[in-house]
């Protein structure tokens, strides 16, 4: 039987601004119970037929909530009992997961903040002109390491370190604010990233990761957008939460829910929203897209869509931003290097900031400038700006007094705001 036995082989503490990852690393799937404690707040988990030599305390901590880890009497022999002594009472959630590298198998526990984890929305006064919103999602964190080049390098890193740069270049863009869904190295639950977002009255949502495959061989970055399937599923969940209908769609979210027509009206609102972010997530991504093909070799020469959760949200449009194959050497390489990171930074920025140039919200800063210019390229008519610029072609004819329709390559036109 003692052969058989689990082992606790080491255990790590991942803070986060309002939560706290536990992870216990074990040779076996982990057999367990758990429960809680007051005067003063613990929460107890007990490993049936489990042993450890480790020392608890020595574990790495910043937890605000988690005062420390130690092991306690068991009820009976061979059952580990381990103690996490809390600050202040949290919910929790325990999990066991199975062997993923560079981890085995772990038993996981998830606590929240008894407050609620609350990202402080970016409040503007009312009539005021505001920033843009952009919120930038590094990708993994914590125990999730995202993928693993062949050096080692792991994507969650890279990524926090590329999105690190987007925010600063996004704060030094005036009128644009960036919203960080992770600071540091720890985990933000996938639904958690769009709720950030939507808290902090975002814009746009941009997830920055780095991609993998099975062979060394592909590399070039890509940028990918939410499928239909996927954006028509998550509009069926959303109308079976009545409690989000507010959240999602503003006041008139209030003014539904007393109607017997709710359903039907909450579909339709949340599918011209649905349509609106996803038209703006697809002309986003081709301006990031667009500016990525000039620092860096492209794997996708136009949008992908797929059903990535961090793209769900049918209220905020979304890209994720794929910087590179950290499994391709030349690649993880590249990834690794400030002048590359800094390279890609700029070009998510200037997309990001092209578009919204474009467009800006109306109550924007961005709105309130005085018309935008633009230098007529090769191949360019009046309906092809019109149409980026989402003007009419009367309205640039009006505000550069043009006769016909003939462009010259190197004019320069004056956009009027749409």
């Amino acid at each position: 039987m003692a052969h058989s036995a689990n082992k606790l082989e080491g255990v790590r503490i991942w803070a986060a601004p309002e939560s706290t990852r536990v992870v216990f690393d074990l040779s076996t799937p982990p057999k367990y119970t758990h429960f809680t404690l007051t005067s003063p707040y613990r929460l107890v988990v007990d490993l049936d037929a489990t042993s450890t030599a480790i020392n608890l305390s020595k574990i790495e901590n910043n937890s605000k909530l988690v005062k420390k880890v130690r092991v306690s009497k068991p009820p009976k022999k061979g059952t580990l009992r381990l103690v996490i002594d809390l600050v202040k009472p949290v919910k929790s959630n325990l999990f066991a997961l199975s062997p993923t590298a560079p981890y085995g198998n772990r038993l996981v526990v998830d606590l929240e903040g008894g407050n609620g984890s609350k990202q402080t929305a970016v409040s503007q006064p009312k009539e005021q002109l505001r920033d843009i919103i952009v919120a930038i999602d590094a990708g993994h964190g914590g125990d999730d390491p995202g993928s693993i080049g062949p050096s080692g390098i792991y994507e969650k890193k890279v990524v926090l370190q590329i999105a690190k740069k987007v925010e600063a270049k996004i704060n030094a863009t005036p009128g644009m604010k960036a919203v960080m869904t992770r600071t540091g190295d720890y985990f933000v639950n996938l639904n958690k990233r769009s709720e950030i977002a939507r808290n902090s009255k975002a814009d746009l949502l941009v997830s920055i990761h780095a991609d993998a495959f099975t062979s060394p061989k592909p590399q070039g970055a890509s940028v990918w957008v939410l499928s239909m399937r996927r954006a028509n599923s998550e509009i069926g969940r959303w109308l079976e939460q009545k409690e989000k209908h507010s959240e999602l769609l503003g006041g008139a979210g209030e003014i539904i829910q007393n109607t017997d027509n709710e359903q039907y009206l909450a579909m339709t609102l949340l599918d011209m929203s649905m349509d609106r972010s996803m038209a703006i997530s697809h002309n986003i991504a081709d301006d990031v897209l667009s500016n990525l093909g000039k620092v860096t070799k492209l794997h996708k020469h136009k949008p992908e869509s797929a059903s990535f959760a961090v793209l769900k949200s049918p209220d905020i449009p979304s890209i994720l931003v794929e910087t590179g194959f950290i499994s391709n050497h030349k690649e993880e390489r590249l990834l690794t290097q400030r002048e590359h990171q800094n390279n890609i930074a700029n070009a998510v920025q200037r997309g990001v900031v092209r578009y919204f140039e474009a467009n800006p919200p109306v109550n924007s800063l961005i709105a309130s400038r005085s018309s935008i210019s633009h230098k007529v390229k090769k191949g360019e008519s009046l309906s092809v700006i019109a149409h980026r610029y989402q003007v009419s072609v009367a309205s640039i004819k009006k505000a550069n007094k043009l006769k016909s329709n003939t462009l010259r390559i190197g004019q320069n036109l004056v956009i009027p705001r749409a």
